[in-house]
């Protein structure tokens, strides 16, 4: 028999939900099976799995050792598993902007993944992970059976926030809001020219999952997403012939804003795949700017009864953006 005391961590799951993250291996009409002939339970009384679950509940697996075993994947440790060879990591610290009991928001760098998409990758997730872990907030038994993980992306090369849920309470109440887009999200971003871009500005997306690049078009094209944009200028530099935008993501499909600007003739400044090979080369030598010039500065949370209610989080950007902006004004 195994028991598992419910934790903050995992309050507010379904009871389905815990045991099928446990048993991750099981296929989930051996839970139902188990739920129904009682050889799980929850707080010694017969479940249907459908229970929202309380810090303190117990659940009890009255399984054999071996069974459990042979339904549960290895120790996850951050991001590699107990059989895995140790590997060196990248020293990288969090930048912190925030954190609660339930939520924990960060300032992304460049080059930095937001989820990883290779077993070996680091992303700014297994980054969260290891921090709570080192902290105390959770531990490898608690991540058998929920989570901590980020609930929104940015691109590697976009600096900027990223939002993260400690509980499901915590993911629950992001993913609600970004869903519903009564978060506020605002962008720096630094185009080529002097941009003459104010208001919304509405097109369709379509992604080519081949060559992970998507196409702006005025007209409706197949499987194509609309998008709304919104832009304002903030400033213009004459010498460096660059403008200084804030951006509102109405919608946030995958490369909108730097596609976006690049099809409205202002692409982003060091944008490898949307802006200009020749332009990106001259920044580079003059500015030393290596990357591109978008970053997530802003978050802005509707009114309620959470700790991050009608609240404004902000992120400083790149040091890049200081060469060319005096943007700590505009935040």
């Amino acid at each position: 028999m195994r028991e598992i005391e419910v934790t903050k961590n995992e309050a507010g799951l379904k009871l389905k939900k815990v045991c099928m993250t446990y048993l991750s291996l099981a296929p989930s009409s051996f839970i139902y099976k188990m739920l129904r002939k009682k050889n799980i339970v929850l707080n010694d009384k017969k479940a249907d799995g459908n229970e929202i679950l309380l810090a303190g509940d117990i659940i009890k697996l009255y399984l054999s050792d071996d069974t459990i075993e042979k339904f549960r994947v290895s120790s996850i440790v951050g991001n590699k598993t107990s059989d895995t060879p140790t590997m060196e990591r990248p020293k990288r610290e969090l930048d912190i902007i925030y954190e609660d009991d339930n939520y924990i928001f960060c300032n992304k760098g460049v080059n930095v993944l937001s989820q990883k998409a290779k077993p070996e990758d680091y992303s700014i997730n297994e980054m969260i992970l290891d921090y709570l872990l080192e902290k105390g907030d959770i531990t490898e038994e608690s991540l058998q059976t929920f989570h901590p993980s980020i609930c929104n992306r940015l691109d590697r090369n976009t600096s900027g926030i990223i939002m993260a849920a400690k509980t499901p309470h915590g993911a629950h109440y992001l993913s609600d809001v970004l869903k519903n887009r009564t978060v506020k999200k605002y962008y720096f971003a630094i185009v080529t020219g002097k941009a003459d871009l104010d208001g919304d500005y509405t097109a369709y997306l379509l992604k080519d999952e081949a060559t992970n690049k998507v196409t702006i078009s005025k007209v409706k094209m197949n499987d194509a997403k609309a998008i709304e944009t919104n832009i304002n200028i903030l400033d213009y530099n004459p010498k460096a012939d660059v403008t200084l935008l804030m951006i509102e993501l109405k919608t946030g499909k995958s490369h909108q804003i730097r596609a976006h600007l690049s099809s409205l003739g202002y692409p982003i400044v060091g944008d490898v795949k949307y802006g200009s090979k020749t332009l990106n080369a001259i920044f580079n030598r003059k500015y030393g700017i290596k990357s591109q010039m978008l970053s997530s500065v802003l978050v802005v949370f509707p009114e309620g009864t959470e700790t991050i209610s009608a609240r404004r989080f902000s992120a400083k950007p790149l040091k890049a953006f200081y060469k060319l902006f005096d943007v700590d004004s505009y935040l």
